[in-house]
């Protein structure tokens, strides 16, 4: 990829010569309207302290074919960008360059200009390269850190609660929770009225969680007279968050 300066096609206008413009919330202010100040008399602006702006970019993707579809070329709609800044900001000095690529390289029109122009986070993302696509694993993927579970690749169907109580044994693996520990953990915050479970119909609960877990089921295991309890299997894998879980034991 390669650049072509566009300043060729025709000199800035002169901002006393070229009608008005109506004014609009998305172009820059002029200097007759300065930038809002923050509580303090502090300049509002995204730029780190002890900087200052100098300027700005403005990444267009647009293809020839597709301007040409709008009815105009490359060249006058730079110039008619440079003709809007010369009025709001007569001060402003311009500079443009149209970003060249491959014929019928992929991507967005957007993205391939921004890595011809070597714009730093598209370069980095460059270097770094796709996204590792995530390859389907069979068995059961508890993951904590996205609240889902999937079954041989694909998600199941479970609510908010439903995981919840999974995730409150899987913390707890090994040991069995009795019914008790399981409402007052799960529906502490429950105000009045709601459906909280009792020792009884939190059964419901947990058969309701197995039947969505399929034939990996018994996973939950139900300790007789005593509670639940969750059982790994070698094909269970789980996937913690990468920060400790508020779900303290």
């Amino acid at each position: 990829m390669s650049l072509a300066a566009l300043d060729r096609t025709s000199p800035t206008p002169d901002p006393a010569r070229a009608p008005a413009v109506p004014s609009s919330p998305d172009l820059p202010r002029s200097p007759a309207a300065p930038t809002p100040a923050a509580p303090g008399g502090a300049r509002v602006r995204a730029v780190p302290e002890g900087t200052e702006a100098r300027g700005f970019v403005l990444y267009v993707g647009l293809d020839e074919a597709k301007a040409a579809a709008a009815g105009i070329d490359l060249g006058r709609l730079v110039n008619e960008l440079k003709r809007v800044t010369a009025e709001l900001a007569p001060q402003s000095q311009t500079h443009a360059a149209v970003a060249l690529a491959p014929a019928g390289a992929g991507g967005r029109d957007v993205d391939v200009v921004r890595l011809a122009l070597q714009d730093p986070a598209a370069l980095a993302r460059y270097r770094r390269g796709p996204e590792p696509v995530e390859k389907p694993v069979e068995g059961v993927v508890i993951d904590i850190s996205r609240k889902r579970v999937l079954l041989d690749g694909e998600t199941a169907a479970l609510t908010y609660k439903e995981f919840e109580l999974l995730q409150y044994l899987v913390l707890r693996e090994g040991k069995t929770i009795e019914r008790a520990q399981l409402i007052a953990a799960l529906w502490a915050d429950a105000v009045e009225g709601e459906d909280v479970p009792n020792e009884r119909t939190i059964d419901v609960h947990v058969r309701r969680l197995r039947s969505k877990l399929g034939g990996y089921e018994d996973i939950v295991r139900t300790v007789r007279g005593a509670g639940y309890r969750f059982d790994r299997h070698a094909d269970v894998v789980i996937r913690y968050a990468s920060t400790p879980s508020p779900d303290f034991f």
